[in-house]
């Protein structure tokens, strides 16, 4: 039998999850929600629309097949991107189905992960206090069980992702039914039957780097990323593993923390290493945007990296001059109408 939780704050944050908090009009929040479908790009458009919310500026999105995945970055006023994020995780539950999905990247949910990021005007504290209230309207209004992370997290045993995420979707909706510490932290003692959960939470801003190999041995890089994370007493800050992508071996990277390890001095020790280990490094890949502050004159790590336009890719700019919100494919309107 599913038992319903409601989540237990930590003493002194001064927020019940239940309603809306005050915060400055003129602040921006940021939030980069991971979605768990990277090749029906009908199904991705149609999550991207969910979240045109009055206020809501569409920055970024993007699919990768190879990891059946796509990645959403909108920015905004608190409430309106708070509300934006909990329709994408409803529509994402509508229209993705984990016990058919299949991917290279780790998840959890239909709606993998959802954090919220401080741009300004706000602190990393409101983004807690938004967190928790997202979570707790997507139990609501869609059943969709919610885990928080990073500094939104209620455990801290949750705190790092990879603790929340171990599993999978496919162990997880096991062990949670008999392991109460496996509980969600809104939700009831059990998973969304095909949405799985979401991980919902709030840090700073992050940087989605990957790099590729000049080779097709997966060991190669599983060894390089094995020596940068920091988890394996590696580079401060960074996550790593070793996959394969169309064939070609690759790291790939989340920089946590990018003013403690710069991105110029992960790129030089993806290179250290990959000599190391006898192979060479071809170009970088960035998922998303980046502050302006990682992007140190003539670095190494830009120049190697594919398609970088300023305009396009550094955070600042974008707020400036934000995407449009996509239409519907033609056949899109039979499908979703």
């Amino acid at each position: 039998m599913k038992r319903a939780r409601t989540v237990v704050r930590r003493a002194g944050d001064g927020n019940t999850g239940t309603g809306r908090f005050a915060v400055n009009a003129e602040a921006v929040v940021e939030c980069v929600p991971n979605f768990s479908e990277g090749r029906d790009e009908g199904v991705v458009r149609e999550i991207v629309r969910s979240m045109q919310v009055y206020g809501v500026r569409l920055l970024d999105w993007s699919m990768d097949p190879a990891h059946n995945r796509s990645v959403v970055t909108v920015a905004g006023p608190a409430q309106a991107v708070c509300e934006a994020a909990v329709r994408a995780v409803g529509r994402a539950a509508e229209l993705i189905d984990l016990t058919k999905q299949t991917g290279v990247h780790p998840r959890v949910g239909a709606a993998d992960v959802v954090p919220f990021v401080p741009v300004s005007g706000c602190t990393l504290g409101d983004c807690v206090q938004l967190a928790h209230q997202a979570g707790t309207e997507m139990w609501k209004r869609y059943g969709v069980p919610v885990y928080f992370y990073e500094a939104a997290a209620v455990r801290p045993d949750r705190i790092k992702l990879e603790n929340v995420r171990r599993g999978q979707f496919e162990g997880l909706r096991q062990t949670v039914r008999t392991d109460s510490r496996m509980w969600p932290d809104v939700g009831a003692n059990d998973l969304h039957r095909t949405a799985g959960a979401s991980v919902v939470g709030a840090r700073r801003f992050l940087i989605a780097y990957n790099i590729y190999l000049r080779s097709a041995e997966i060991g190669a890089a599983r060894a390089i990323a094995r020596q940068l994370r920091e988890s394996s007493g590696g580079l401060a800050g960074v996550k790593a593993m070793g996959v394969m992508v169309d064939g070609r071996a690759q790291v790939s990277m989340n920089v946590t923390d990018f003013r403690v390890t710069p991105m110029e001095r992960v790129h030089a020790e993806v290179l250290r290493l990959a000599d190391v280990v006898g192979v060479s490094c071809a170009e970088g890949e960035l998922i998303g945007l980046v502050p302006a502050a990682a992007c140190e004159p003539n670095a190494n790590w830009l120049r190697q990296t594919t398609e970088f336009d300023p305009a396009l890719r550094i955070l600042e700019q974008r707020l400036e001059r934000p995407m449009e919100w996509p239409e519907r494919l033609l056949l899109e309107r039979l499908q979703f109408a």
